[in-house]
């Protein structure tokens, strides 16, 4: 895992304990033949995935693909989580990442004017 900067986040770690549990609660739920701790489980699963997301965007998790060697370490804060990490689909769910939209610029990329369209009588 080292040698491919794999599992170096505290966000991951974090999502993978929880998720843990809530997997562990499924199962009892299973053997004990009990709805409820099935459920249980299940809504623990879905909270892990939204504190690992959470997490992810307060910048304890990684962007896809490597980081330098230097930033491997399980405490080291991802800076650039703020602006969003480039084909990262957690941030374009939270907003970030996405190139700002230009109100100047109608759809056909031409100049808006700010003039009101008028049809010419022929």
């Amino acid at each position: 895992m080292s040698k491919h900067d794999e599992g170096h986040t505290l966000a991951g770690w974090t999502g993978f304990g929880i998720a843990t549990v809530g997997v562990v609660g499924i199962g009892l739920g299973v053997c004990a033949d009990n709805a409820l701790g099935e459920w249980g489980g299940l809504a623990v699963v879905a909270v892990s995935v939204l504190v690992t997301w959470v997490l992810h965007l307060a910048g304890w998790g990684k962007p896809p693909g490597r980081r330098p060697t230097s930033q491997w370490g399980l405490r080291v804060r991802d800076l650039g989580a703020r602006q969003g990490h480039p084909g990262c689909v957690g941030c374009r769910l939270a907003g970030r990442g996405r190139p700002a939209i230009r109100s100047d610029v109608a759809v056909g990329g031409k100049p808006v004017s700010g003039e009101p369209v008028t049809e010419s009588a022929s």
